[in-house]
Parts: structure tokens; sequence; C-alpha cells
């Protein structure tokens, strides 16, 4: 399973609506390949979710997974692999949170995503698969979904102000976050 290269923004790929799977398709020996090795480049970039066009595939396949943390409240997602996925069913509710992508390295910014989705889609097995996400997993199926149609989390920030290097990230925005979060009320 090899790590395979990550397209960077600017690249026409990350810019094009990618093409659906048949089921027939999604089982075949190629597609698998390119399901195991999207995982491991996945880990091996540290991300939490990967879309085909990213590894230079025109195809709707996304995987996503977050290793539970020993020191973090949250259980982490499982992995997950979504062929051909359709967002069937949002909240109204939205919220401004940091975003980063693989393919936009060393960047964060305040991106706007909704609360909860519903998902459907293909397994990669090609059966169907229904997922209810909510918080950061239902931000990280936006994302992931937004590639597939050509949008990076750019084109959703409200204005370009919080767009910051990683470093300043974590030296300016970073401790204000921390300072929020202990305020009471």
């Amino acid at each position: 399973m090899p790590i395979r290269p990550i397209s960077r923004m600017g690249h026409p790929i990350l810019r094009e609506r990618a093409r659906g799977i048949t089921p027939e398709e999604l089982r075949s020996d190629e597609i698998q390949r390119l399901i195991d090795d999207m995982v491991e480049t996945m880990r091996e970039a540290h991300g939490v979710g990967l879309a085909a066009p990213q590894v230079f595939e025109g195809l709707r396949l996304i995987t996503a997974e977050v290793q539970p943390s020993p020191e973090d409240e949250d259980e982490g997602i499982p992995l997950l692999v979504l062929a051909n996925p359709a967002i069937v069913q949002v909240s109204r509710e939205m919220y401004d949170d940091w975003e980063g992508c693989l393919s936009i390295p060393d960047i964060r910014g305040l991106a706007p995503r909704h609360i909860a989705v519903r998902v459907e889609g293909l397994d990669r097995h090609g059966e169907p698969v229904n997922v209810t996400a909510e918080g950061f997993f239902a931000r990280i199926l936006q994302h992931e979904i937004d590639h597939l149609d050509g949008i990076l989390y750019l084109d959703r920030m409200k204005d370009l102000k919080s767009l910051t290097f990683i470093e300043e990230f974590e030296q300016h925005w970073l401790p204000r976050e921390e300072e929020a979060d202990e305020l009471p009320g």
C-alpha cells in the first residue's frame, strides 16, 4: 500500500467535480487498492479525512478517521470509507471553526459548517450506508464531500482575516481559544 502524493491547491483536479463510482467498479481490485492507499496516505499525513481528488483520482470517494486520544474526551471516529457520498440532510444551525486541509498545507482558517449532517453513500463493498454526524465529524464529512465538488474550505470562509499559518495560529489564535474556553458562562 503505497503512500500517494497529495494534490495541492492550484492543481486543476481540486476544482473539478469528481465522477460517481458504480458498485461493481467499487468492488474492483483497482478501487480497493486505491481505498487502501488513501487510508495509508491519510494516516501518514496525519489527516482526519481524504478525498480521492486529493490523490489525483477524480472519483467520488472519501475516507475519514480520527484516532482516539488518551488526553481527549473524544472517543475518536472509526475508519469510514464512503463512495458517492451525498449530504441528504443538514441542521439549520451552523458554526464557525478552524479548518485545515492536506491540499493547503500549513494554513488554517475559520469556516462555517452545519452542526449536524446526514450522509448517504456506499461502503467499500458497494453496500448502502447512512451516516449521521455531529460536530467535528460533521465538519470532516462536509469538508471531504466539498472536495468531490471542486470546493475548498477557503471558498466557504466569510472573510480571509482569520487565514493564518499554523505557527501563527498556535502562537496567536490558540491561546485566545483556550482563554475563551476557561471563561465562566
